[in-house]
Order: C-alpha cells, then sequence, then structure tokens
C-alpha cells in the first residue's frame, strides 16, 4: 500500500491518525511514520481499514432496518 492509497482508506473510514492510532492502541507517532523514511505499511492495514468500513456500512443498514423489522418468528 501507498501513502495515496492509506490516506484514501482513512478518509473512507472516516478516521483520522490520531483515531486509528487510538483505535488499534498505538501510539500516534506509530501511525505517522508508516508510510515515510522508507518505511512501508504493515501487510494488515489495508485490510483492517477496508474491514472497518464494511462493518460501519453494516451498522447503517442495519439501524436504518431495525425500526422494521419484527420481532416475531
Amino acid at each position: 500500500m501507498d501513502t495515496v492509497s492509506f490516506k484514501k482508506l482513512l478518509k473512507r473510514a472516516n478516521l483520522t491518525k490520531m483515531e486509528l492510532a487510538t483505535l488499534l492502541e498505538v501510539s500516534y507517532n506509530t501511525i505517522n511514520a508508516w508510510g515515510t523514511n522508507g518505511r512501508g505499511y504493515p501487510y494488515w492495514v489495508k485490510s483492517w481499514l477496508e474491514n472497518y468500513v464494511k462493518a460501519k456500512e453494516l451498522d447503517t443498514i442495519i439501524e436504518t432496518l431495525q425500526p422494521h423489522m419484527s420481532d416475531k418468528k
């Protein structure tokens, strides 16, 4: 992953680097160092952010449908 892709995924996730650091329980400096000085991004970051975006989208769908769903089975 390159810096442009990382920034796009952060934007899609509606997260700042600081918020990502908090969610991952790592320091902001760690996140900020990714992609600089020849350092790449951890292999799992892309899939983690993509899954975060999907989960948020599904949460929105569930919240929208919840009032229209019956508890009857």
